[in-house]
């Protein structure tokens, strides 16, 4: 059991692989063809990763680099901005790191985040690796070369484009995860099929009960589709100019959904209940119909994501989506269906539109 993508520039030169392995058996291996031996390594994770795999990943890097140290902040999104990653500078620069020598971000997608801008800032830009640990992780933020931290309230308002080197995923790590992160990874897996192939949000929604009890094989494809996905994506549009912006399907409701509710409800929950709302206004436009709507609901059901909530005014939902980072030109680039499996950027949403979708989601 075994996977491996390639990631292309625009010119099809190779610029890094994504490796899906049961264990951290290769990571040694894959690590060292990025010339580790002559480098020091800083490990980048939370208090709650650092417990789980911090140990073994230490003692693997070891063997194939100068020197290693580990660098453990606080578990959480609210960690996830610029004090941390000065506390994180003010580490490399004592461990005298240099230009030359690498990061690894152990963890999920606030790890990765954080230390792939830090990689990108620190020094004028360092090369990072991603190891990511939780489902989300693996299939969304790992891949791609984004970076950020929040500011105040806002979600990613500060980042860069920056490139791995290396994804090595651990499939095995999944088994750590509790239902409502699993759950929570779904809601970027499901956006995908919707996105971009039918054929495999069929697949997922057929697949629901031995996906969630993490049946290892169906994972791996599950994965492996999904990071196929968006790697095509990012390989045509690897600066969010034109097509990548179709990986934003459920975020433009769902970021404001989720700055509203202060972070309580986990990013994929709220990416579920944007994707909701989106195909409420595309089945009023006629592209999609009640029956397809419904079909949508039902697979969310099925791995455990909302499909409404409750405690919000919809006009207030509406005012947040007016600062989010992804507005252009002052109008909002909303990802609608066109069918299932294709979606389209508008620029034409009204607010009409939106309060529509969302008093589909909002009771």
């Amino acid at each position: 059991m075994a996977g491996r993508l390639t990631v292309h520039d625009r010119h099809q030169k190779p610029i890094y692989d994504i490796v899906l392995e049961p264990d951290f058996g290769r990571l040694k291996e894959e690590v060292s063809l990025l010339n580790s031996t002559s480098k020091k390594l800083c490990i980048v994770t939370d208090s709650n990763v650092a417990d789980l795999y911090g140990r073994e990943v230490f003692d693997i890097l070891s063997e194939c680099s100068k020197m290693v140290s580990m660098f453990i902040f606080p578990a959480g999104e609210d960690h996830k901005n610029l004090d941390t990653v000065r506390e994180l500078y003010e580490f490399l620069i004592q461990k005298q790191f240099e230009r030359g020598d690498m990061l690894v971000a152990l963890g999920g997608g606030v790890t990765g985040d954080l230390c792939g801008f830090a990689a990108a800032t620190y020094l004028r830009g360092v090369s990072f690796i991603q190891i990511p640990t939780t489902l989300l992780s693996q299939v969304d933020s790992s891949i791609g070369g984004k970076t950020g931290v929040d500011f105040d309230s806002y979600k990613n308002m500060v980042g860069a484009f920056h490139m791995p080197r290396l994804v090595y995923t651990n499939l095995s790590t999944l088994k750590t995860l509790d239902d409502e992160q699993f759950a929570s990874g779904m809601g970027e897996v499901i956006k995908h099929g919707l996105i971009k192939n039918r054929d495999y949000y069929n697949w997922l929604a057929d697949r629901a009960a031995s996906i969630n009890g993490r049946n290892l094989a169906d994972c791996e494809t599950m994965i492996l589709e999904s990071n196929r996905i968006k790697r095509d994506v990012v390989e045509k549009d690897p600066r969010e100019q034109g097509e990548r912006a179709l990986l934003n399907f459920g975020h433009t409701l769902g970021h404001a959904i989720e700055k509203l509710k202060g972070f309580t409800l986990l990013h994929g929950h709220c990416v579920a209940l944007g994707c909701v709302a989106a195909c409420a206004i595309s089945v009023s436009r006629g592209d999609l119909t009640e029956d397809d709507m419904r079909g949508v609901c039902e697979t969310l059901e099925k791995y455990r994501l909302p499909v409404e909530t409750g405690g919000l005014a919809v006009q207030e939902v509406i005012q947040a989506t007016k600062h989010d980072k992804k507005m252009d030109g002052g109008t909002i680039k909303f990802i609608l269906l066109k069918t299932l499996g294709e979606a389209c950027i508008d620029r034409n949403v009204t607010e009409g539109e939106m309060k529509l979708g969302l008093e589909a989601i909002i009771r």
